[in-house]
């Protein structure tokens, strides 16, 4: 089982990888380039607050996951 958390550690870090990329190129810094109010403010948010949180999350998630720190042998 532990052997799997080390897998998933690894694909957790991907995921955050990948949503660090989408959250960036996709959704945060052309939303701040458009010329829509709406736009700009969703775009700083997503930039701002939800891409640090989510990519933080994910990342931390996996690199304790991927050293064992969910292993069955710790006390």
């Amino acid at each position: 089982m532990d052997s799997v958390k080390k897998i998933l550690g690894i694909v957790w870090l991907i995921l955050a990888a990948v949503v660090a990329y989408y959250g960036l190129s996709v959704f945060g810094i052309p939303k701040i380039m458009s010329d829509k109010q709406e736009d700009n403010v969703f775009g700083w948010i997503i930039l701002v607050i939800l891409v640090p949180i989510i990519v933080g999350g994910l990342a931390v998630f996996g690199w304790y996951s991927f050293k064992g720190e969910y292993s069955d042998d710790k006390i």
